[in-house]
């Protein structure tokens, strides 16, 4: 959710709005101490927040962030905006927050990029690289960054209206770093649709159009402009189509090569939607089929996740990406609209995903995302200790050795099943002596890998954080692969070459300090691992 449901949520009328106002307050001063205690805790144990800020995954220096936006690759380096509060560690009056890199692993801040105005908040969307200077805003010789965003008009939603939101334009001629606000905003009036939001532009070479993909309620709209400031409706999606628990989100559409075939190609349309996710609250489905620069024609079957973990929303990728470097890569917002608002972090609230590489693979069931971490993540390798060939059994689990400061890891684990094996549930298992634990693994009998986070620490904050969560079914295999991504307080499993993923964050008292591979009732071979401590120094 960017947005006008969150502002609903925190800024709530009536004596009901009140109250949660007030708790919210009483939260936000208690945590900004440095140290939160919950019912969780044993014995008046206490933790510092700190120790929960991720050490390879970005995240703002203080204050509230969710959706990643405008994601442009310009000139050697990757743009990072961001929604960003600069005055709470809730959600409040929006802007964009701002940051580059050269590498996707090492960040640096900017300055914030744009602020709210006179026609509202700076709510979600996306920014390009204006190479033909389509807009006049720039020239040949210096071309304009062109940031697109949603305009939402908080007076107007307060005064029951449905056309508060709408869509402005800004540039930049300095690489980023100062922006100019389209004299004549917005560029695309509100139809009288309630949530008409989160823009995605690219560039359509064989239109030789622009094209935005544009949320609106529980559809998206398709638009066309030669400039960036005239903006045509071509066509609708959605409308029955596809998950519909929540409101339609965040999309992003994209042309990927199918692997193996690689001059055949798919569009890909990407929508978050909240809630309605696979295991609750927010998450990102996608379509494949085709688009011919007016129309998006939808080929899947069945409703695909991007990512079945709970904590992985509003994902977009990077445009103007060089065609000699050819990859889709996607960022996104790692937390979940259940509870990101009270996770128990202070001063800073939220964090994005690592980089990932999406791919588009085929079989006899259609069309499935492979999702996996950017090969820059070799750039924080630092030691690699690999793990010998063993037998994991019920009794006799294998105990992993990590360094004295136990992450950022990256995890590599292969497992060999005969079929004829009666491991049901197996993985790889983060602990410490307080009893606390985050278990990674499958479970053969549903055919679906899963996460544990039940007594990963800190929970009672939200009903909906506690609990196992789970993939969708794979196909049966003699082979099951786990890539973790694993930080002070995250996991990412990436499994079978990507074709599974799940994003999860957890709270524990004390550092996950412990790791061991496990099997419940069977043997489960362990063919190959590799454990790779990575820098934390990502600044």
């Amino acid at each position: 959710m960017n947005h006008t449901d969150c502002n609903r949520k925190i800024y709530g009328s009536g004596l009901p709005g009140l109250v949660l106002n007030i708790a919210v307050l009483l939260v936000i001063g208690y945590l900004y101490q440095g140290c939160t205690s919950t019912g969780n805790a044993k014995n008046g144990d206490t933790v510092t927040t700190s120790q929960y800020r991720p050490e390879f995954h970005f995240t703002p220096d203080s204050m509230w962030m969710n959706d990643p936006n405008g994601m442009v690759y310009y000139e050697g380096e990757y743009h990072l905006f961001y929604q960003y509060y600069p005055d709470s560690t809730v959600w409040g009056p929006m802007h964009w927050g701002h940051a580059v890199s050269k590498d996707l692993v090492h960040w640096e801040h900017l300055p914030i990029a744009l602020y709210p105005d006179s026609l509202g908040y700076i709510f979600s969307g996306s920014a390009v690289a204006d190479i033909n200077n389509t807009s006049g805003f720039g020239s040949k010789n210096q071309p304009a960054l062109v940031a697109i965003f949603t305009y939402h008009d908080i007076k107007g939603e307060r005064a029951g209206r449905n056309d508060f939101q709408t869509q402005g334009i800004a540039y930049s001629l300095d690489k980023g770093r100062t922006w100019t606000k389209y004299e004549n905003n917005p560029v695309l009036k509100n139809p009288g649709q309630r949530d008409f939001r989160d823009p995605k532009v690219m560039w359509h070479k064989e239109t030789g159009t622009w094209i935005m993909t544009l949320a609106s309620g529980d559809h998206v709209c398709f638009y066309s402009s030669p400039n960036l400031k005239e903006w045509t409706l071509e066509s609708e999606f959605g409308k029955g189509i596809g998950a519909h628990g929540g409101v339609w989100e965040c999309p992003d559409l994209f042309q990927l090569p199918v692997e193996g075939s690689p001059a055949e190609k798919k569009w890909v349309l990407l929508v978050s939607i909240n809630p309605g996710g696979p295991n609750g609250g927010s998450a990102t489905q996608y379509f494949v089929g085709d688009f011919d620069g007016h129309r998006f024609t939808n080929e899947s079957t069945e409703i695909k996740w991007t990512d079945y973990g709970k904590d992985n929303y509003a994902g977009v990728t990077f445009s103007n990406i060089p065609e000699s470097d050819g990859r889709r890569i996607l960022i996104g917002w790692m937390s979940n609209w259940q509870y990101a608002q009270v996770v128990p972090t202070a001063p800073w609230r939220s964090a994005m995903t690592f980089p990932r590489v999406l791919k588009l693979a085929k079989d006899a069931t259609g069309f499935s995302l492979q999702s996996l971490p950017v090969d820059e993540i070799q750039l924080l390798r630092e030691k690699k200790t690999d793990v010998p060939e063993t037998l994991i059994t019920a009794d006799k689990p294998l105990e992993l050795a990590i360094p004295s400061q136990p992450y950022p890891l990256e995890v590599l684990a292969g497992f060999s099943i005969p079929a004829s094996n009666q491991a049901y549930v197996f993985g790889i298992e983060l602990y410490n002596d307080n009893g606390e634990k985050v278990v990674v693994g499958f479970d053969r009998q549903q055919s679906k890998f899963f996460i544990d986070r039940s007594k990963s620490g800190l929970t009672d904050f939200s009903k909906d954080f506690a609990g196992v969560h789970y993939s969708g079914i794979v196909q049966p295999a003699s082979a099951i692969d786990f890539h973790l991504l694993i930080d002070a307080a995250s996991v990412e499993l990436f499994a079978m070459n990507g074709l599974v993923t799940m994003t999860e964050i957890y709270f524990p008292l004390q550092k996950l300090d412990k790791m061991k591979i496990v099997s419940i009732k069977g043997n489960v071979e362990l063919s190959n691992g590799s454990v790779y401590k990575l820098t934390s120094d990502k600044y």
